[in-house]
């Protein structure tokens, strides 16, 4: 896989649901090239998809705070995983590749790092979606499994005309912010060997927007 010009983030502020989701929207719709954004959570979180169901959500994962995702996909549990965004603007031809080939081509890079590191995996074929939405109890295509068929990575994207916005779990958690960066900068060189590292500095203000108009909204949140 190659993308031209990647940019890797280490975002090391740990943010709240709302507030993190809030900042991959803002980076899919104002990245001029492609940005891999590996972060962690502030709080107990959990995600659903744009299409989850909440009350199916809190039943099975009792006790989280929940946030509800611009892309699609089931729902997360946060506190044990390890959580990345890849943006990647209109006009970079993984955007404009259809779903399904998109996720295999980033899960492709994705399986070479973790294998780097003594995981390998190998990817799902087509299977029902799972009850509840529980995004790592049974896999969809292209996902990643262990060699026992335990799912390790799933992810939900979207796209508009901004571009990609893919945003990825793997149930391999990392509680040393150095061995995340290590498996970040391998994920980022399996995508572009000449990535660069970078940060951003998302406008507080506009932040608070979209946590008030979507991610921190009651109403968005208890949707479906």
């Amino acid at each position: 896989m190659t993308l031209e010009r990647l940019i890797l983030w280490m975002d090391a502020a740990a943010r709240p649901g709302p507030e993190a989701m809030a900042v991959d929207e803002w980076l899919c719709e104002t990245a001029r090239q492609p940005v891999l954004r590996v972060y962690h959570w502030s709080g107990d979180w959990g995600s659903i998809g744009c299409f989850g169901r909440l009350a199916d959500a809190r039943a099975a994962l009792p006790g989280l705070d929940w946030v509800r995702r611009w892309t699609g996909g089931g729902s997360v549990d946060h506190r044990r995983d390890w959580t990345y965004t890849l943006v990647v603007p209109a006009g970079v031809p993984l955007a404009s590749m259809r779903g399904a080939e998109s996720y295999r081509v980033i899960h492709q890079a994705l399986a070479t790092a973790l294998a780097a590191e003594g995981h390998p995996t190998h990817p799902a074929g087509l299977t029902p979606t799972a009850a509840g939405g529980l995004c790592f109890v049974k896999p969809v295509e292209h996902d990643l499994l262990a060699g026992d068929g335990r799912k390790l990575a799933g992810a939900g994207q979207r796209r508009n005309r901004a571009g990609l916005l893919h945003q990825g779990s793997v149930a391999l958690p990392l509680a040393v912010w150095d061995d995340s960066a290590a498996r970040a900068r391998r994920l980022a060189a399996a995508m572009d060997g000449c990535f660069v590292e970078n940060e951003f500095q998302p406008p507080a203000e506009d932040l608070r927007g979209r946590i008030a108009r979507r991610y921190g909204n009651r109403e968005w949140t208890a949707r479906r």
